[in-house]
């Protein structure tokens, strides 16, 4: 396979550690890789993480100009083979269902043409809500294909649904995705 162009969106849960993980995997594999990532995910991996592992500029602003003059909402948009939202949290999930472009993700979420991998990773009680399950079909009624979450251990110390997958299947699957398109 040819080296895949990878927008990796970064949602602010505990599970954002993984994509680091995932971001070396794809380098290491000759895939480029791009990073968007909302606020909150700041909070839990810091943008340097990725920068350091793709050579590029994170996308942190949903008004940002990298270096080169670009404009990364619409230049990343048209380059991604596909775009992997994880660690897709309740409220990531609630914006992009309503179409938010109030951060970096979900922007590039509305603007990108490729196909859209969403990583749920929450709370069990918040995953079962009504709200959030009518957000994902919402999202899947647009062609957005889900990964997860699985059963396992949680932050909050109990095993229950809402694990994010672990970034072997993600990478497995977004391969799979930018192949296709």
């Amino acid at each position: 396979m040819s080296a895949a162009h990878v927008l990796l969106g970064v949602g602010g849960g505990i599970a954002a550690y993984k994509l680091a993980y995932l971001t070396s995997r794809l380098v290491q594999q000759g895939h480029q890789v791009r990073v968007a990532m909302t606020p909150a995910a700041t909070e839990f991996v810091g943008a340097l993480t990725f920068e350091g592992l793709t050579g590029r500029k994170a996308i942190l602003t949903t008004t940002q100009v990298d270096p080169d003059g670009g404009v990364p909402h619409i230049d990343a948009a048209r380059w991604a083979q596909v775009l992997v939202v994880a660690p897709a949290t309740a409220g990531l999930l609630h914006k992009l269902a309503a179409g938010a472009a109030d951060d970096p993700v979900s922007l590039l979420a509305l603007t990108c043409r490729c196909p859209v991998l969403v990583c749920p990773a929450m709370n069990d009680a918040m995953w079962l809500a009504a709200p959030v399950q009518q957000n994902c079909e919402k999202l899947r009624a647009r062609g957005w294909q889900f990964l997860g979450p699985v059963q396992g251990h949680l932050a909050e110390g109990y095993d229950a649904i809402g694990r994010m997958v672990e970034p072997d299947e993600i990478l497995s699957r977004a391969l799979a995705l930018a192949a296709a398109s």
